[in-house]
């Protein structure tokens, strides 16, 4: 059996062509094999090594093995012998003998090339496997898409891959995701991507199709307590409460109210954008229960911006969850983060303040402004409070960690990521958000506008206070926060 396939490799290699068409077919099948049991025992985990071993292998294979037929036609061509002369002058008699189906040749070539075709197939199978898993995503492409890979990595959805929101299901999203791709490697090749990447992504697939696999809108119930700490700019970073009973709702019936009334199936809401990021809305359309819609015009748009090209939308989740996952902090809310979490410690004078100052300044690069960062917080201290600076060594140095680890997720220099270069539409704290459409200069033809009373949304129970639940009741005299936050859960869970 073994003679047969040399005798076969021996009689096909008629020439240089066909010998090295034959050479790199064997030699990338056998490092191919190699490569991906390293890969299936997790000895390699580069995506540059996949894409080796995965595009540029196969396709080597593939290239072998048209150049073997081709150096046959060029050996024909060559010697003028007919197809039948140059078989029996390139193998045994007894190999050709047989006709069509008795011939031992036959048969050879036909294992051979259902070997082959096999190992195209889980060849094939593997590398779409291989390009659907997020660490393939965000390395192969490693410096456009390091600052999406790093801000994906400490999201929520950390454990859902790329694939499932940025492609979706069916071969027609399998093919589209393919093309977009090989013009995003050419785009690379050529430095032809803009910096940064713009947003929001418009060929995304709806957000019913991605997001409500895991998300149903009918089971978005009851409130939810929310309570933001915000961290003064003074000597002690004086802490402040904002204490929200968020109105979750889903706008079916019984809980109409709510954010989620945007999305529910029994509503409508259309937009037309004035804007390619979305921040301007020219006009807005809610579906009324007759099935006729109201527009609300944005008297603040002008005309010629109205008539812009832009295509109008239907409300989804992503127009306000459009950081769902790779989110960008904004300095200061990173900062409160880090000291509430004691990343930071509160007891450092004026941290919130040389923090937030020290990672908020534009720096030529990244590892400048690291730099820059960790002395400027060393320097004040050591000039300001010596005595700190030689006593509490060990908590600014973790100050210093925690605002460089802030700088090194939200700071992109070289893909012009700076702060506020991606706005999360997520409520109204540092964006428009909400206000996009909820505002008073967006109205009817009646001149009545779309409203925007804080408590549709939400209820204030606290607003920048010293006590987390100011606006319910005075706080006793233990301050027993964990008990407050308990009654409060009891006492708004279900009401509105």
């Amino acid at each position: 059996m073994a003679r047969r396939y040399v005798n076969l490799i021996r009689g096909i290699s008629a020439n240089w062509v066909s010998k090295f068409g034959v050479a790199l077919a064997t030699s990338t099948f056998i490092i191919f094999v190699f490569a991906e049991l390293l890969q299936v025992a997790g000895f390699i985990r580069n995506a540059y090594v996949g894409l080796i071993t995965y595009l540029l292998f196969p396709s080597l294979f593939v290239l072998g093995l048209m150049l073997i037929p081709l150096g046959w036609f060029l050996y024909r061509k060559r010697t003028g012998k007919k197809f039948g002369d140059l078989l029996d002058h390139r193998f045994e008699v007894e190999e050709v003998r047989g006709g069509l189906l008795g011939s031992k040749l036959i048969r050879t070539v036909g294992v051979m090339t259902l070997i082959n075709v096999l190992f195209l197939g889980i060849a094939s199978t593997r590398t779409l496997h291989f390009m659907d898993q997020a660490h393939f995503c965000g390395t192969a492409c490693h410096s456009v898409m390091n600052p999406e890979w790093v801000t994906y990595q400490q999201s929520p959805h950390a454990r859902v891959n790329c694939v499932e929101c940025h492609v979706g299901e069916g071969f027609e999203a399998l093919v589209d995701s393919k093309l977009n791709g090989a013009w995003q490697i050419i785009s690379l090749t050529f430095d032809l991507y803009e910096r940064p990447i713009p947003t929001p992504v418009h060929n995304l697939r709806p957000a019913r199709e991605t997001c409500e696999k895991c998300h149903w809108p009918e089971k978005f119930l009851g409130n939810r307590l929310k309570i933001v700490k915000h961290y003064e700019l003074d000597e002690e970073s004086t802490l402040k409460y904002t204490t929200l009973n968020v109105k979750v709702g889903s706008g079916e019936e019984g809980f109409e109210s709510g954010s989620h009334w945007h999305v529910s199936q029994r509503n409508e809401v259309q937009y037309k954008p004035a804007d390619e990021d979305r921040n301007k809305i020219a006009w807005v359309e809610v579906r009324q229960p007759d099935g006729s819609f109201i527009r609300y015009n944005n008297n603040l748009i002008s005309e010629k911006e109205k008539s812009t090209q832009h295509p109008v939308r239907t409300m989804d989740c992503v127009d306000c969850h459009n950081r769902a996952t790779h989110i960008y902090k904004y300095p200061e809310l990173a900062v409160d983060s880090r000291i509430s979490k004691g990343l930071i410690a509160q007891s450092l004078p004026f941290i919130k303040r040389e923090g937030l100052a020290a990672i908020s300044k534009n720096y030529p690069d990244k590892g400048t402004g690291k730099e820059r960062i960790a002395i400027r917080i060393e320097n004040f201290y050591r000039e300001n409070y010596p005595g700190i600076f030689s006593t509490k060594t060990a908590q600014i140095d973790s100050a210093i960690s925690a605002l460089l680890a802030i700088y090194d997720r939200n700071i992109h220099p070289r893909m012009k990521i700076n702060w506020g270069s991606y706005p999360n539409q997520l409520g109204h704290r540092r964006g428009p958000g909400c206000f996009r459409c909820h505002n008073s200069n967006m109205v009817d033809e009646s001149g009545k506008n779309i409203s925007n009373d804080c408590t549709i949304c939400h209820s204030i129970l606290a607003h920048e206070e010293d006590e987390p639940f100011k606006y319910l009741y005075p706080v006793d005299e233990t301050g027993n926060e964990a008990e407050m936050q308990q009654y409060l859960q009891d006492e708004f869970k279900q009401s509105y």
